[in-house]
């Protein structure tokens, strides 16, 4: 591992894993944490609404293993997931068509298996997904497109002075509002600042932020309206200097900085956030420290952010986090192909690992009213073979 004056910034974005020719004409996003709003909304690793406080200790019942679900893509990816209910989900992610051709796809979960609904206009490679209803769907990555339950619209986002926005994630409000965070750049990802754009109805709107330099955001949840948290990294400044998590709070009238904490010699970025109460909000992400990285997750109770404790799991970034009707908490993520799962242990006031979702993780979602899981991404083997996991409660 490099040192720390020489480590370079962690990204938790879903870098897609295609041939030479394909890399240069994609933009990679990030994995979305969403929670929910009091009504049908889901995004990748979306939630149902729970009781404030910590989540009972991992159940005997949850020691199963994740079993793969077939999909109607032979080769490609498939890079966010989220579900409304049972026999209500939805996937995005592309098809490889050929050496130099990609078309971009729905799928959808009836409850018995996974079917293409629609593909989403040309050169939109969806990275980030929120679903209000069957009939009401974002999905962001290198464009912005909408569903009405019959057809996409793409919509232009808004200029920004920082260069080309790219969106991360997507999230929507009860006031029929969508937010999508990510990055404006003008040469590269490295030249990026972060970036946050809300949907009015009829167009993308440019937020002002609070001056954090470079960076990026990588997730977005909303409680309310007026309550969204946004989170990501804040690069260093130089390379003496440790990069840090980003958390970005709305509360109806500006967007404010709040101080994410942690060792203040390691460099930590947050990849998922979700949350469950307004004093009840869960980040997660990486932390590096004299050479290791192991998983960095933090909590909010209404007034301050605090650091909870992970196991020693190599390369065990976090990449989204959600909790499931019975109240479990769980954090997925891993690098490549060596997945990584992790459950709030309540009691002990810790995370334990778990049973991983065992593919390169891209999506996660959580299923309302019920106890499932969902992962979305890569087969572990083969080349660039989509594959969607699930977990019975």
């Amino acid at each position: 591992m490099p040192s720390r004056t020489s480590l370079p910034r962690r990204r938790l974005g879903r870098v897609p894993l295609l041939p030479a020719a394909l890399a240069a004409t994609l933009v990679t996003g990030a994995l979305v944490a969403a929670g929910l709003n009091g009504e049908p909304v889901a995004s990748a690793a979306a939630t149902v609404p729970a009781s404030s406080g910590t989540a009972p200790a991992p159940s005997a019942s949850r020691a199963g293993q994740w079993r793969t679900t077939p999909v109607p893509v032979a080769k490609g990816d498939l890079t966010a997931i989220a579900a409304l209910g049972d026999k209500q989900a939805w996937a995005v992610g592309y098809r490889l068509k050929s050496a130099t051709a990609l078309e971009p796809v729905a799928l959808r979960w009836d409850g018995t298996s996974w079917t293409q609904e629609s593909t989403l206009p040309a050169n939109s490679f969806p990275q980030a997904l929120a679903v209000r209803s069957a009939n009401d769907i974002w999905a962001v990555g290198s464009a912005s497109a909408h569903w009405d339950g019959t057809s996409w619209t793409t919509h232009q986002l808004a200029a920004d002075p920082g260069g080309r926005v790219v969106p991360d994630a997507v999230t929507t409000t009860s006031d029929g509002k969508a937010w999508t965070v990510g990055r404006a750049m003008n040469r590269s990802v490295k030249d990026g600042v972060p970036a946050i754009q809300s949907w009015d109805g009829k167009s993308w709107h440019r937020q002002t932020l609070p001056d954090v330099g470079k960076g990026e955001l990588s997730s977005v949840t909303a409680i309310a309206p007026d309550d969204i948290w946004a989170v990501g990294t804040a690069y260093a400044a130089d390379a003496s200097s440790p990069q840090t998590a980003l958390l970005l709070h709305w509360d109806g009238t500006a967007w404010k900085r709040s101080t994410a904490p942690g060792p203040q010699e390691s460099h930590d970025w947050l990849g998922g956030v979700t949350a469950f109460a307004a004093d009840d909000v869960w980040a997660v992400g990486g932390s590096t420290s004299g050479g290791a990285e192991r998983p960095y997750a933090v909590h909010w109770n209404g007034t301050a952010w605090t650091a909870a404790k992970t196991p020693d799991v190599a390369d065990g970034r976090l990449r989204a986090v959600g909790r499931t009707r019975n109240g479990e908490l769980w954090a997925v993520g891993g690098k490549g192909a060596a997945s990584v799962a992790l459950r709030w242990n309540g009691p002990k006031k810790q995370w334990d690992p778990a049973s991983a979702p065992g593919l390169v993780v891209r999506g996660f979602t959580t299923v309302p009213h019920s106890a499932d899981l969902w992962a979305a991404g890569l087969a572990e083997h083969g080349d660039l073979v989509p594959a969607i996991t699930r977990l019975k409660g």
